[in-house]
């Protein structure tokens, strides 16, 4: 199966996060925040599309995180909203998210070679092994807390969507999880779809730099990052790969530095903090990519981007913060708006201009 075009070439990769979810990736009780319709979305999409933008990914979310807001309580499957957009848009390649434990491999095989046929290969797979527990118990699965067993149930889990991709005619599987007969994946996707994942324990690296093409983690602090990216690509060697490493970041771009902190002032005014607490406590506790002790930095990033990197201020300095991360090691990052469909235009007019002079484009 040849390489997936996506995958090609150096250039710092750059996407939209979240915009399939109420609020995106503002935790704010602003009335205008970010509404995720499907015509919002479209739009959206299109928007991108045309501007160059290399992908569109979503969070696949079932419940919200409660406080005023029910922050992400209003979502957009992400299987149905990824082969939509791919219908309506012509380049860019749009992610579908999906937890293993709550989606059958051999029907998400089946959808994805679907879409690829759909959108010329344009799709991408960004797999979940869990960490949210309050949302399997609202599904009725139980999700083991243990991280050899949700990996090991995700390795398999895979194994058999890349088997259903490449065998020839049916096969069985007995395996520890999953039991087969007479199944096969036909049609198949002409090419293999690009992997993301997103894991901060040990485990979860080891399956990211075993099957993901990019790993998803957080930019706290660049001094940090730079060391924990080159490790990241390391371990990929290790298992005789390429990983590349993304971050995601939220952008609060104006024409001027106080204009842009002033808004960053407003989110962090208007926060919903119950809803930031609650998704805090989730993340420390099912999840280990947050550095613990910086805490007090990390709450108020996640009320104005949901922990992204801050890239706030003026066109120069938010192409200044994105440089910076690929001076870091980064081989790119998602972007996030307060209003996705309202902000993205004056990034695109006054940011990308600069990222292209600067020959990270």
């Amino acid at each position: 199966m040849d390489s997936h075009p996506f995958l090609a070439g150096e250039r710092f990769l750059l996407g939209t996060f979240s915009s399939n979810c109420s609020g995106g990736m503002t935790v704010s009780k602003l009335p205008k925040r970010w509404q995720a319709t499907w015509q919002n979305n479209l739009k959206l999409g299109q928007m991108l599309d045309d501007a160059g933008i290399d992908f569109m990914l979503p969070i696949a979310r079932w419940i919200g995180y409660g406080g005023e807001t029910n922050f992400h309580g209003y979502v957009l499957e992400t299987v149905t909203w990824a082969t939509a957009l791919l219908a309506n848009t012509k380049n860019i390649t749009v992610f579908a998210t999906v937890h293993t434990v709550a989606n059958h491999p051999v029907i998400v095989a089946k959808q994805l070679a679907t879409i690829a046929q759909i959108s010329n290969n344009r799709v991408g797979l960004n797999i979940v092994a869990g960490w949210n527990k309050p949302e399997y118990e609202a599904l009725g699965l139980n999700l083991p807390d243990d991280h050899e067993t949700r990996y090991g149930y995700a390795q398999e889990w895979f194994d058999i969507v890349k088997k259903l991709w490449s065998h020839e005619g049916a096969f069985n599987w007995d395996g520890k999880y999953f039991q087969l007969k007479n199944t096969y994946g036909d049609p198949k996707p002409d090419t293999m779809p690009p992997i993301f994942n997103a894991a901060g324990s040990g485990l979860g690296r080891e399956f990211a730099s075993r099957n993901a093409n990019f790993l998803f983690t957080p930019a706290i602090d660049l001094g940090r990052s730079k060391q924990e990216v080159a490790d990241l690509k390391q371990q990929g060697r290790d298992n005789q790969r390429r990983v590349d490493v993304l971050t995601f970041s939220h952008v609060i771009c104006r024409p001027t530095e106080a204009e842009a902190k002033a808004k960053w002032q407003e989110l962090q005014d208007n926060a919903d903090w119950a809803a930031v607490d609650n998704l805090i406590a989730l993340q420390f506790a099912h999840a280990q990519s947050f550095p613990h002790d910086l805490l007090a930095l990390i709450r108020e990033r996640m009320a104005a981007g949901h922990g992204g990197y801050p890239l706030v201020g003026t066109p120069q300095q938010v192409a200044d913060g994105i440089c910076a991360l690929h001076e870091a090691g980064f081989r790119g990052t998602t972007l996030s708006f307060f209003d996705y469909v309202e902000e993205f235009p004056y990034f695109r007019d006054e940011v990308l201009p600069i990222l292209h002079a600067r020959g990270i484009r």
